[in-house]
């Protein structure tokens, strides 16, 4: 079966979206392996009285409040993050299976 130019440039398109697809979802689940572990460090420092925060290859003595404050920034910076990996996921799907269906249209009446 021949495909037109068109056609290949398009799937070639389309397995470009697949690969941004898997892109945006290596990225998110990376940021939510980080929250987990932002709202855990959040919960623990409910139940303890001292404080402590890695600085390099060191642990010091760290202010609880200005140690939430800075957890409870980067929670927001990531919940924020995982947004708008959510957004452009859907974008790039939307476009995907607007092309595959393009693809399939053209593929019938080629054949």
């Amino acid at each position: 079966m021949e495909v037109s130019k068109e056609t290949e440039q398009k799937i070639g398109q389309l397995q470009m979206f697949e690969q941004s697809l898997q892109n945006f979802l290596g990225q998110k689940q990376q940021f939510q392996v980080q929250l987990v572990e932002v709202e855990s460090a959040l919960n623990e420092l409910d139940n303890t009285e001292k404080a402590y925060k890695i600085v390099g290859n060191i642990m010091v003595e760290s202010d609880k409040n200005e140690l939430k404050a800075d957890l409870q920034s980067k929670k927001e910076m990531l919940e924020l993050r995982i947004k708008t990996m959510e957004k452009q996921e859907t974008q790039v799907r939307e476009k995907a299976s607007k092309l595959q269906s393009e693809i399939l249209k053209k593929i019938k009446k080629e054949d």
